[in-house]
């Protein structure tokens, strides 16, 4: 498969040289059921090897802090990446741009280090950092990347999205918007690149980038709206 060479810029940079204070009053997240569709594996993938390296995986980032912890521990960011790895290998055969990918999408763990340092020094802002999110709607071609800073305030950056091959999809940033309980502060867009799912199942996805980053996330419990 041919490599796509783009131009990448992190979506969480420009936060970083305005930061906000939130005001206290909160916004509810839109809440709706989840409907999912179930995945299909190949035949020739062990079901039991899938589990146990599914299993292995997020127990190495289970006490990592959404990556945290991680970094600057070669030893421990190797070891997950093995595990990456060991579940990219059985997921290699398979769709992952189908409709399965549509979803709020939740982090769990990253190498992504724009999003480690607003994670770790979110406090020095008057906030804390909540969820960190991807909302992938296919059918209408965009993703959001998702910083909420409770109880009211978030940052995301709007994409337009296009299926590349059967892992990779590639994206465009088209703006971004700080917004808090009653004020929003857009930003424009700056960058495009890819990524690839190379494992996605029923409750978490893997995501490897054009920059060599690593993302852990699963299904969030609700489905976040601009």
């Amino acid at each position: 498969m041919g490599s796509v060479q783009l131009h990448y810029a992190s979506p969480t940079f420009s936060l970083l040289t305005q930061p906000p204070i939130f005001p206290t009053s909160r916004k509810p997240l839109s809440l709706k059921p989840h409907i999912r569709k179930p995945i299909q594996f190949s035949s020739s993938t062990s079901s039991n090897e899938i589990s146990l390296a599914k299993c292995d995986l997020l127990g190495l980032i289970s006490d990592q802090e959404r990556g945290i912890k991680t970094e600057g521990n070669v030893s421990k960011r190797s070891e997950i990446i093995r595990a990456i790895e060991a579940l990219g290998f059985h997921g290699r055969n398979m769709v992952t741009t189908n409709d399965s990918l549509s979803d709020t999408w939740r982090m769990l763990w990253t190498t992504e280090k724009e999003q480690l340092f607003i994670i770790r020094y979110a406090y020095l802002f008057g906030t804390k950092a909540g969820d960190v999110l991807q909302v992938i709607d296919l059918e209408n071609s965009f993703l959001n990347n998702v910083i909420t800073f409770p109880p009211s305030g978030v940052f995301f950056v709007r994409s337009d999205l296009k299926v590349a091959s059967p892992q990779r999809v590639n994206f465009r940033f088209t703006g971004a918007v700080l917004r808090g309980a009653n004020w929003e502060f857009p930003l424009p867009p700056f960058g495009q690149g890819w990524f690839e799912s190379i494992y996605l199942d029923d409750d978490i996805r893997v995501v490897k980038d054009i920059r060599g980053d690593y993302l852990v996330v699963d299904r969030a419990p609700y489905n976040w709206k601009e």
